[in-house]
């Protein structure tokens, strides 16, 4: 597994209007010493196609580009900014995260700043004194062609914040977001699995919860991430077993349970801040260990979408359709065991497991609820939970997806004032069942 310390700091600098910009600052730089230099040096009198004029013409040519970079630098931070409102308030404020992550932005930004500071740098080596005359034919040139370049830039930025601002992008690149957690994520193979999956019950102590130590949480934070690789080491170089009490995801007081760790004897202070450095803590969710963050993205922008402000049902369907996708990915995918064991075969580990039935509850408890009035997003429901079954083969999940159908059928009756709503819904509802059923029975002849 990566070092979730070196992926959270990536993921903070990657979130950053400062980081990406400031590399193609130094970048430009770098080029305006380098040019510099090879015009004092070698120098390229002789080509046609380099800027020939005098000192006069090139600090007027670097000057112009140089202010006209800071007026359009300006420009796009003020574009940027009305985008980041816009989304703010009609996709939500997690969302500006995403906003804050798009590579588009932050190359335009510091291709702006770029030219401006190669310009300044450039500017400040022309002479014009006849005892002491210096143009940089070659730098100049290079600033003319980085300005063409900007003005490409320019026409892309504004094509570029007109589209990120669009439902469609965005929540297309929250679902991608829950495609790579997924892929991932599941399977994550941290430890050894049982043997087929079946816990020992004498592996575990029959008064852990009663003599183990509780190590607690030493700040207040969401529960980003947790290096499960270095906890493994832990526990098996201290010969311990840990119950881990939280999962990434969830908000964490100062004094929660983190953790319990048998036997208590073998726990010390030093040994129970190696254990609290494990557990990462930041002011927000991430989706570094967290598969339902980038699910309740995108049933935030539903909701926002059903409220009576703007609703727009079909905003609210475009996420049930990306949620049903997403559904179906991580319905095949093999859950990690909860009981992690080292490499002799011993139990180290006990995590909070990560349900299906979970997910599932997250992805369409709140929709259900706010759409129940709307007869458009309650079809769709039951039709994503068609779509599922066909891929659900575990009687479990398909028990839950039925669980779920039952609710959005009860409450479209509560919430459709018209008959023929309820009678579509009905069969929907109808069609859904049959997929979980039929499902069911060709499982049953298979065995």
């Amino acid at each position: 597994m990566k070092n979730v310390q070196l992926a959270k700091l990536w993921d903070a600098l990657h979130s950053s209007y400062w980081f990406l910009p400031g590399i193609i600052a130094l970048g430009a730089v770098i080029l305006a010493f380098v040019m510099i230099t090879l015009d004092r040096t070698i120098g390229f009198d002789g080509l046609s196609w380099i800027y020939t004029g005098g000192p006069d013409g090139a600090r007027a040519v670097l000057s112009a580009i140089a202010g006209s970079m800071v007026s359009v630098a300006a420009t796009a931070f003020s574009i940027t900014i009305v985008a980041l409102q816009l989304a703010s308030s009609s996709f939500g404020p997690r969302i500006l995260r995403n906003f804050m992550r798009d590579t588009g932005n932050q190359i335009v930004l510091g291709t702006f700043i770029g030219t401006f500071i190669y310009s300044l740098i450039v500017l400040r080596t022309i002479y014009g004194e006849n005892y002491n005359l210096f143009v940089p034919h070659l730098s100049v040139t290079i600033g003319l062609i980085l300005a063409i370049a900007s003005i490409g830039v320019l026409i892309y930025f504004i094509h570029h914040a007109s589209t990120i601002i669009q439902a469609s992008h965005v929540i297309e690149g929250v679902s991608q977001d829950l495609d790579q957690a997924i892929a991932r994520l599941f399977p994550d193979r941290i430890g050894l699995n049982p043997p087929e999956h079946k816990l020992h019950l004498g592996e575990i102590p029959p008064a852990f919860e009663l003599q183990a130590y509780l190590i607690r949480a030493n700040g207040n934070g969401y529960l980003q991430a947790i290096d499960n690789q270095k906890l493994m080491e832990i526990a098996t170089q201290h010969n311990l077993l840990i119950h881990i009490k939280s999962r990434p995801g969830k908000f964490v007081f100062q004094g929660n349970e983190l953790a319990m760790a048998w036997p208590s004897e073998r726990v010390n202070r030093k040994l129970t801040q190696q254990i609290e450095q494990v557990f990462i803590l930041g002011k927000e969710r991430t989706d570094q260990q967290d598969v339902a963050f980038p699910i309740n993205q995108l049933v935030e922008i539903a909701l926002r979408a059903l409220s009576p402000g703007i609703n727009d049902p079909f905003t609210a369907i475009r996420c049930v359709d990306r949620l049903c996708a997403g559904l179906c990915h991580l319905v095949q995918r093999e859950f990690p065991s909860p009981h992690r064991y080292d490499d002799d075969n011993k139990l180290r580990i006990i995590a909070e497991p990560v349900t299906f039935a979970g997910m599932v509850n997250d992805a369409f408890n709140q929709i259900r609820q706010y759409g129940r009035s709307d007869a458009a997003v309650t079809i769709r429901l039951l039709e994503a939970i068609t779509i599922i079954a066909n891929y659900t083969h575990n009687p479990q999940d398909r028990e839950n997806l039925r669980r779920h159908a039952d609710m959005i059928k009860r409450g479209s009756h509560e919430g459709l004032p018209e008959e023929q709503d309820r009678q579509d819904v009905q069969e929907q509802y109808h069609k859904a069942l049959q997929a979980l059923e039929q499902d069911h029975e060709t499982d049953s002849l298979s065995k």
